[in-house]
């Protein structure tokens, strides 16, 4: 088996294994997102991901941008209700953009003063 095949294999096993979960528990979360939480805990655990993974990951980083087709086209079929509901929709990005901005300067900070701290200890 080739190692891109054995890659995707083990993804949409993730995949399929966060959907059953997410059945079975009734948890509100969409099954991809159980799935990819089981894998990352699944490679921690596991010290790193194997080759065909590492390989299988890198060709669909290269075609990213064909993910976002459905969500153009579903922009297109949507777009009467999009005009009638603008200002919420704009609303609910910039306060998203803004929050997620906010996060992520949070944790860049908090991780850079973790790292100084691990440093300082180091050096005593």
């Amino acid at each position: 088996m080739s190692p891109l095949l054995a890659g995707l294999t083990w993804l949409l096993v993730f995949q399929s294994a966060g959907e059953a979960l997410v059945r079975l528990a009734g948890v509100p979360i969409p099954g991809p997102v159980a799935g990819m939480a089981l894998l990352t805990v699944a490679l921690l655990v596991r010290g790193g991901a194997p080759a065909a993974m590492s390989v299988a990951a890198d060709g669909l980083a290269r075609h990213l941008s064909l993910l976002f087709v459905p969500a153009g086209v579903g922009v297109m079929l949507h777009a009467a209700r999009l005009a009638s509901e603008w200002l919420p929709i704009v609303v609910a990005l910039g306060v998203s953009t803004v929050l997620a901005i906010a996060a992520t300067a949070l944790t860049f900070q908090w991780l850079v003063a973790r790292q100084r701290g691990s440093v300082v200890d180091e050096a005593q």
